[in-house]
């Protein structure tokens, strides 16, 4: 044993020496990592600055890679690990920001170019390849260099002679830099496009979508667009309108926006009814949202039982810029609590949508809980007022609103109208219990409806 003992440690302080002799080299670890988490946004006709397809590209832009990797600042992934995996993470692991500060260290060395992945190909400009169905606006929407911010609803026929089944929807805005976020819209009646308009522009303003009465989703800054979960689609019936709902934000100088949207169809209707189950509902319309000034822990809490079983498919989030702290949690029947969601460092740039890698069941009885913190004081690097002043409820980017939305399917699709039903009672008791405390909010929700 006296024989074997050194020998034992000299082999592995030999080991240890000659792992940390290898260095790291763009071929081998650094363009997997590159490839697979940053290449689809930084390509040409993406919103990324800068293109990531090649060594040459990467060792222009190595400094801010490792700058901005190893804050976790890059990729854009803003939900903490909760009690689910989520599909798609692009959250590094410490093991690769490692890799990508070693080699920097070791001078970026390029190594073998065989031994390196081919570098990502995307068969159209589109995300997700190319959509079955791509339209595009009458005209191009003028923004004005300045003013208040804008909404504007844009209609436009989509020709379908069929019901389809929305697998996905990505846009392609002309002008990403005016376009806050956008909602999309269903007509069924097929007429909306033929409201009579002696404006100019395309469309008309409020932020009511005329009689577009299905929710499609939206687009929102930093969101990147995701299928649904196999056999999970929402219904477009045929002969409908697409409404594009815009909120603009004048970037000081005069923007033209005419954008594309494109539609993935699923190929056979899905088994269940997707759902959206949002807390607080109306993005806190009905929560009291009102911030003072130099507050740097507003807080707004609410709780959901679901009276049916569902499975959650994902999971998305809504604040502005002074959103800080947000949190969904599932307390179980049988006393388990879950974390859903958790973003500690809400960034007004980086919103989207996070699908479950499985689909997460929550039995009947489970309890839905949200808190959402904001920060209006002036340490808050993103508020947008200096000095901070009093923000309430509103749909400029400088007011504020928030809910965090669980995308669900009940568990029995017979159970989808009760949950419909207490979804909708559980909105219209906060409305009414905010309009009993404050006679003077239906003059205030009237004013927002553009009634």
């Amino acid at each position: 044993m006296r024989i074997l003992l050194p020998l034992l440690i000299s082999t592995a302080l030999t080991t240890q020496g000659a792992s940390l002799d290898t260095k790291v080299t763009f071929s081998k670890e650094i363009a997997p990592i590159i490839y697979r988490n940053c290449s689809s946004c930084h390509r040409p006709g993406e919103g990324a600055p800068f293109p990531l397809l090649s060594y040459q590209n990467v060792t222009k832009k190595a400094k801010t890679i490792g700058e901005v990797t190893a804050s976790r600042q890059m990729p854009p992934w803003k939900p903490e690990p909760a009690s689910y995996s989520y599909r798609d993470e692009r959250r590094l692991a410490q093991r690769e920001i490692d890799l990508i500060q070693a080699w920097l260290k070791d001078g970026m060395p390029e190594g073998n170019p065989a031994e390196a992945p081919e570098a990502p190909k995307f068969a159209s400009g589109w995300q997700l390849g190319e959509p079955d169905l791509v339209v595009e606006l009458p005209s191009a929407f003028h923004v004005p260099p300045g003013g208040p911010d804008i909404y504007r609803n844009i209609p436009l026929p989509l020709g379908l002679t069929e019901d389809k089944w929305i697998a996905a929807m990505d846009m392609r805005p002309s002008s990403r830099a005016v376009v806050h976020h956008v909602l999309y819209f269903a007509d069924p009646t097929g007429r909306i496009h033929q409201r009579p308009s002696q404006e100019a522009e395309p469309g008309f303003s409020g932020m009511r979508a005329g009689g577009a009465s299905i929710a499609l989703g939206g687009w929102a800054v930093g969101a990147q667009p995701h299928f649904f979960p196999e056999g999970l689609a929402l219904r477009l019936p045929k002969g409908s309108d697409l409404v594009i709902q815009y909120h603009f934000h004048p970037t000081g100088k005069p923007e033209a926006e005419k954008s594309l949207v494109g539609f993935y169809f699923a190929k056979k209707p899905p088994q269940r009814t997707l759902t959206r189950i949002q807390m607080p509902p109306a993005y806190s319309l009905f929560s009291g949202l009102d911030i003072p000034a130099g507050e740097k822990d507003f807080v707004i809490r609410d709780s959901y039982t679901l009276p049916v079983a569902v499975d959650a498919a994902g999971i998305g989030a809504h604040a502005h810029y002074l959103g800080k702290k947000l949190k969904m949690t599932a307390s179980l029947p049988d006393g388990q609590v879950k974390t859903l969601l958790l973003i500690n460092d809400w960034d007004f740039a980086w919103q989207d949508r996070y699908f479950f890698r499985d689909l997460v069941a929550l039995p009947k009885g489970t309890r839905l809980d949200v808190e959402l913190h904001w920060d209006n004081s002036a340490e808050n690097p993103h508020n947008p007022s200096n000095p901070p002043g009093r923000v309430t409820w509103g749909e400029e980017s400088r007011d504020e609103m928030g809910s965090i939305s669980l995308m669900a399917v009940p568990h029995e699709e017979s159970d989808f109208a009760a949950l419909h039903e207490d979804t909708n009672r559980h909105r219209n008791e906060l409305a009414r219990t905010r309009m009993r405390a404050d006679p003077a909010f239906a003059r205030k929700i009237a004013q927002f409806l553009g009634e």
